[in-house]
């Protein structure tokens, strides 16, 4: 029976993180993840040709040892990546199939939806490419996994409505985020009527360590339960969420997790207040205003990423985790072809335009020495 014919349990193995020994993934110790996850009625695995050994591992820990039928397997198409071709981005289905072993998916992914990545899909056909493999069996469902905005998804769904589901970066923190919009692309999701898989509820691991505040209003809530159960829960909780993916990468926390999604059923209104209290406190901390509406980008002489840099500043400034931080401003800045902050020329173009009267200047200096 297939993931979208059954009310499966709502945690879902992400298998972007697993654990490592010698910088190799730990076959034996994902084994031992499996079997805990399996025996806990959990069955959904989500992969991706992207996430190197991931496919190969999952082979040896999962498709070899269990019946096909008993879990379901999605794995990912990133066709902006490798050769850039139509053929390249076809051999990555093929590659996927041999690597997993798996015979089928029963969720395909074209992966990373989103500004200038969007259009190879359409370019090497490969929505077709995805029909074509369904109607062969070799693809239960297809969908897409989306990081931008809600006009950008809107647009895409409205182009693509065959699409049978969305996976979404979502979490708690960034639910009212401008710069992130958590709740814009679900709301957008749910008015395609589109399922939603939920990826990244604990922010890349930072909202299992959220700062203090935050930590306090969580844990007095419920002592007993790891904060990162939160993150875990608020997004299972939401309505028309298929399954909410923790990249888990070691035993302790598989364990955890198991623990409160199980026999998870929903968040009373006190936990919705206590969720509720917690991001209060995040919108606390003073962080830079931008809401990433790029007016600057659109008259900076230099092409500096500005909303990119507060972004990544934002984070670190919350999470105190430089190299997480770091990451995202390489990806948000050079990743998406701006220059860094270092090269601002001072001109002053960018405030004159800014709704939110921020001094990017200044701003501008305080990324750079932030990120020395």
């Amino acid at each position: 029976m297939s993931f979208f014919e059954k009310d499966i349990k709502k945690l879902g193995f992400g298998l972007m993180r697993l654990p490592k020994k010698d910088d190799v993934i730990d076959i034996e110790q994902v084994k031992e993840m499996v079997d805990l996850f399996m025996e806990a009625g959990f069955t959904y695995f989500d992969t991706a040709w992207a996430y190197t050994g991931s496919e190969a591992a999952i082979r040896q820990a999962l498709v070899e040892r269990y019946p096909r039928e008993s879990y379901q397997l999605a794995t990912k198409n990133a066709a902006w990546a490798g050769g850039k071709t139509k053929e390249s981005a076809i051999e990555q289905f093929e590659t996927s199939l041999e690597l997993t072993g798996a015979g089928y998916f029963d969720n395909y992914l074209l992966h990373n939806l989103g500004e200038q990545r969007t259009h190879f899909f359409d370019d090497f056909e490969m929505w077709d490419f995805v029909k074509q493999k369904k109607a062969e069996g070799k693809i239960k469902h297809y969908g897409f996994s989306f990081h931008s905005t809600p006009e950008e998804l809107d647009a895409i769904l409205t182009a693509h409505p065959d699409a049978e589901f969305v996976q979404l970066q979502i979490n708690y923190a960034d639910w009212e985020n401008p710069a992130i919009q958590s709740r814009g692309v679900y709301e957008v999701a749910r008015k395609h009527g589109k399922p939603v898989v939920i990826m990244e509820p604990l922010k890349g691991g930072l909202l299992a360590n959220p700062p203090e505040k935050v930590k306090e209003v969580l844990t007095a809530k419920e002592p007993d339960v790891s904060v990162a159960s939160w993150g875990i829960r608020f997004a299972a909780n939401l309505e028309g969420v298929l399954c909410v993916l923790s990249g888990m990468s070691d035993v302790a926390q598989m364990k955890d997790n198991i623990s409160f999604m199980k026999d998870f059923n929903g968040f009373t209104d006190e936990e919705l207040a206590t969720i509720q209290t917690a991001r209060e406190e995040l919108n606390k901390i003073p962080l830079i205003p931008c809401t990433t509406c790029n007016y600057c980008a659109k008259v900076c002489p230099n092409d500096i990423g500005i909303s990119g840099s507060f972004t990544a500043k934002n984070m670190l400034t919350l999470y105190g985790d430089k190299k997480f931080a770091t990451n995202q401003l390489n990806w948000l800045v050079g990743g998406h072809g701006k220059n860094p902050a270092s090269e601002c020329v001072k001109c002053g173009q960018c405030e004159d335009v800014c709704p939110q009267h921020i001094s990017i200047r200044d701003e501008l200096e305080k990324v750079t020495e932030a990120f020395k």
